[in-house]
Parts: structure tokens; sequence; C-alpha cells
């Protein structure tokens, strides 16, 4: 069940769920704020949750339609294209042999066979970030999940608009987006410990933030790079 409610000039998306917890969620790229609530929870009563986090609603708002973004890209000579946060200049090269990605210097090379079309270049440039990533994560898996004591059964990567990463805690599954391919390691390393953390504890909690303190003391600033970090244009639809 979907409904909507109003604070202002701000609209507020409600959706009754099978769930114990409320969540609130601000989506980008303009800001849309949605509330997930549980079934039994009245709308008098999400109204004064929503009231009560304005401010914070407001903040990431601002925050969100302030983030630059990349601009489209082409998949053209001397194009820029970013690799753990390091600038490459694309280098195109036409062969009858199959498609492969190469850095070399501040270039990144990518052999494509004769006429092969824009997507098609794009397809081949971001399947090569989506194995840049998993070929990443296992390390990083390896020592946080001892330090912290924790087991995730699987990760996966892919594309999110959304979300830099997600956690399923019953599933002991973690997601990440393979954008982190194109931001500095630490960033990728904040965002695997994030997950990680919500398996000791699901929601953003004291506990939680206690938690990322202990662990990675640093994990503010990480964030704050991340967020400042341009991020890539979508075509949205709700």
């Amino acid at each position: 069940m979907a409904s909507q409610i109003k604070l202002g000039d701000i609209a507020v998306d409600v959706v009754l769920k099978d769930i114990k917890n409320v969540h609130l969620s601000v989506y980008p790229p303009t800001g849309r704020v949605r509330i997930s609530a549980p079934k039994r929870m009245s709308m008098d009563t999400i109204r004064a949750f929503a009231i009560s986090k304005l401010d914070w609603i407001k903040k990431q708002q601002m925050k969100l339609r302030e983030q630059e973004r990349e601009t489209p890209r082409e998949y053209v000579e001397r194009e820029s294209h970013f690799v753990w946060g390091r600038r490459y200049l694309l280098t195109l090269s036409e062969s009858d042999e199959p498609p492969a990605i190469e850095l070399k210097h501040s270039r990144l090379l990518l052999r494509v066979r004769p006429r092969t079309h824009e997507n098609r270049r794009q397809a081949i440039v971001e399947e090569w970030y989506r194995e840049q990533l998993k070929e990443a994560v296992p390390l990083l898996l390896l020592r946080w999940q001892l330090l912290l004591g924790v087991r995730v059964e699987r990760f996966f990567v892919q594309r999110m608009k959304t979300r830099w990463g997600s956690c399923n805690h019953t599933a002991r599954t973690i997601r990440l987006n393979t954008e982190l391919a194109k931001k500095p390691a630490e960033c990728l390393e904040y965002v695997v410990v994030h997950e990680l953390v919500h398996l000791l504890e699901p929601t953003h909690s004291p506990r939680f933030v206690a938690l990322m303190d202990r662990f990675m003391p640093q994990w503010q600033f990480h964030r704050q790079v991340l967020n400042r970090l341009p991020v890539r244009q979508e075509k949205w639809s709700y």
C-alpha cells in the first residue's frame, strides 16, 4: 500500500510493508523522499516521524542537488575515465580480435572490433569495471571478516542508482555498486566495512556508529570523500 504525505513543499512517499522498523530514504538526483513503514503503523505516527526528521531530510536534499555529476561518456578517443580515483585518457584501437582493456601509464587502452557501436563500447568498459571490483573485493572481505568476526555468504557487484552498497543481514549477502571501481580504493574499503558492520547491527543506530568508530576511525572522512566525488549521470524513473 502506497500513499503520500506533505510537509510544506516536501512530498513524502509512504509505503506500508511487512517490516518491523521504519526506513527513511532520500533519493538522487532530486531528493525524492520515501518512508517504508510497518503495516500496523498509523499515518499520524508516520507523519510525526517524518516531521522529526525534517531537518535531516532537507540537508540530504541539498547535498544531492549540489553534488557534481559526470558529463555523459561517449567512449571516444582522449575521453577521460577514472580507475581507482586516477584519471586515464581513453585510447581506441580496432582489431578483429576479442575486445580487451589495458591500463598503460595514463592511458586506458580499449581494443574493439571494427565498427563497434558506442553502446557496445560502453558495455565492454562497464563489464571491465565490474571485473576490477570482483577482483578487489575478496581480499578486503578476507581481512575485514576476520577483524569484525562476521562471515558473508556471497557478494554481488552490480550497477546501482541510489546506493554505493547494501547488506541483507538475514541472507548474509552484500551488494556493491560497480561505480566504486572509479573511486579511490579507500572508498571501496569504507563501503565494504560499512556493509559488513550491518551484519552486526542492521540499522544506522548509535551502536552502528560506535562499531564503525571502533574498527575504522577514519570512516566519516572516507564517506565525505566519496560523497564529494562526481556521480554518474543517470536516467531516473520512479
